[in-house]
C-alpha cells in the first residue's frame, strides 16, 4: 500500500520549473501554429513532458517526483504563465496519469509505468464527472458511455473516465488504451483551442477489473501523503495554478502595453484611473495567491500528520480555486478594458483572454460549488460532506 508518513516535498522543483522557462520563447513563437491545428504540436508537447511536468505528480516509489500540493500548483503555475493552452493541457494529463499511477495496482501499474526515470510511462486523458455503464463479467467490465473534455487527448496514449458498475451503482475510474475509444473530433471554440479537450465514446468495450478503482478513494495503492486527497482536490490544484499564471501573464502582458504606450498623446494609459485600476488588479491576484498558498499550507501539515483534509479543509480548497478564478476573472476584465487594440488583434493578450473566458467555465469553477461551500461555512448543513463537488 502507499506511503502514509509525512508529505513528501521535492528538491526537484526548480529544475522543472527551470526547465518550462526555458521554453517560454518557444510557446509564444508556436501558439498561432498550436491554435490553428487544435492541439500542441508533438515536438512542444514532448519538449514540455521532457521537463518532468508530468513526472512531477508520478509516485516516489514508481520513479516520479512525487511533488507536494505547493509545487504542484507552482509548476502549473508557471507553465501556464507561457501558454495558457499548454499549461491546460500539461496539467490534466499531469492530473490523470498521477493519480491513476497512485490509485491502480499489481499488474495494471507495471504496464503503465515499467520505466519512469526514463519517460516510459502511459499518458492519460479523459473526463470523470459523467459516468459511463459498466456491465460486470468475469474479470472485469463492459464499459460503455459517452464523455467530454478530454484536455491533452492528442498526447495521451491512454483513456481515464469514470463509470459507474450496473447492478451496484458503484462509481470507480477505469484506464484503458485510447484504441479503444472513438474520437469525436469535435473541439471547436474559442479558447484553449489547442488543449484538444474532444469528447469521445466507446461501446461495449472490455476492461479488466485492475484496471479500475473506486472513484471516491483516498488511499493510494504506490505513492505516499498527497494522493490522500483524492481526485477532487489533486484536479482543484492544476485548476487552481493554471488560474494564477493567466491572472500573471495578463497583468505583466497589460505593462508591457503600457510601457510602449505612455507618453503618447491623449494615452489612456497615461491616467490616474488605470494606475488605480492597475494596482487594484494587481492587489487581488496576490491577494488571491497568498489565499491559495495559505489554504493549502494548512492541507500540507495535515497530510504531513497522517490525515486526509477536514471538510473544513475540503471546502476551502474548492472556495480557494473559486476565489482565485472568479479573482482572475477581474484581472481578464480589467486587462480587456485598457489594453485598447492589443485585446482584439492577435497576440498574447487576444489569446490568453479567449484561453481565460473558456477556462473559468470549468465545472469546478461553477457558481453551484460556490453555493455549497458558503452552505457549510454559514453553518447552513454542518453535518453535510462532500461528494465530488456535491454537498450531501
Amino acid at each position: 500500500m502507499g506511503d502514509k508518513g509525512q508529505l513528501h516535498v521535492s528538491t526537484e522543483l526548480a529544475g522543472v520549473l527551470g526547465r518550462i522557462d526555458a521554453l517560454g520563447a518557444m510557446l509564444d513563437d508556436r501558439a498561432d501554429a498550436a491554435e490553428e491545428l487544435g492541439r500542441l504540436p508533438e515536438d512542444t508537447a514532448r519538449a514540455l513532458l521532457d521537463t518532468g511536468i508530468v513526472r512531477a505528480e508520478l509516485p516516489l516509489s514508481l520513479g516520479g517526483y512525487e511533488f507536494a500540493p505547493r509545487q504542484l500548483i507552482e509548476t502549473a503555475e508557471r507553465a501556464s504563465y507561457h501558454d495558457a493552452s499548454a499549461g491546460w493541457t500539461m496539467f490534466a494529463l499531469q492530473m490523470m496519469t498521477g493519480t491513476t499511477a497512485a490509485y491502480l495496482a499489481g499488474d495494471a501499474v507495471a504496464e503503465l509505468f515499467p520505466d519512469v526515470p526514463n519517460g516510459k510511462y502511459a499518458l492519460l486523458s479523459g473526463h470523470g464527472t459523467r459516468p459511463g455503464r459498466a456491465v460486470p463479467v468475469p474479470g472485469g467490465y463492459r464499459v460503455s458511455g459517452q464523455w467530454q473534455f478530454a484536455s491533452g487527448m492528442a498526447h495521451a496514449t491512454h483513456i481515464h473516465s469514470a463509470i459507474q458498475v450496473e447492478g451496484t451503482g458503484e462509481l470507480r475510474v477505469l484506464a484503458m488504451p485510447k484504441s479503444q475509444v472513438t474520437l469525436d473530433g469535435n473541439w471547436d471554440v474559442l479558447g484553449l483551442r489547442a488543449t484538444h479537450s474532444v469528447d469521445y465514446h466507446c461501446t461495449d468495450a472490455y476492461v479488466p477489473h485492475e484496471y479500475t478503482y473506486v472513484a471516491t478513494t483516498d488511499t493510494p495503492v504506490n505513492g505516499g501523503a498527497v494522493y490522500r486527497l483524492g481526485l477532487v482536490n489533486m484536479s482543484a490544484i492544476g485548476h487552481t495554478g493554471w488560474a494564477l499564471g493567466v491572472g500573471r501573464r495578463l497583468l505583466d502582458e497589460l505593462k508591457r502595453v503600457a510601457a510602449a504606450r505612455t507618453g503618447a498623446r491623449g494615452a489612456a494609459v497615461d491616467t490616474s484611473q488605470f494606475h488605480a485600476e492597475y494596482a487594484t488588479a494587481e492587489a487581488g491576484l496576490r491577494a488571491a495567491r497568498a489565499w491559495v498558498h495559505d489554504v493549502w499550507r494548512d492541507v500540507e501539515h495535515a497530510l504531513d500528520q497522517g490525515e486526509v483534509p477536514s471538510t473544513e479543509q475540503d471546502t476551502l480548497i474548492r472556495l480557494a480555486l473559486n476565489h482565485a478564478t472568479s479573482t482572475v476573472s477581474e484581472v481578464g476584465r480589467t486587462v480587456h478594458r485598457w489594453s485598447g487594440s492589443a485585446a482584439i488583434r492577435r497576440g498574447p493578450v487576444d489569446r490568453f483572454l479567449r484561453d481565460l473566458g473558456t477556462g473559468t467555465q470549468h465545472i469546478t469553477s461553477s457558481p453551484v460549488v460556490l453555493q455549497n461551500c458558503g452552505k457549510w461555512l454559514s453553518g447552513a448543513q454542518p453535518d453535510a460532506r462532500w461528494s465530488f463537488l456535491d454537498l450531501t
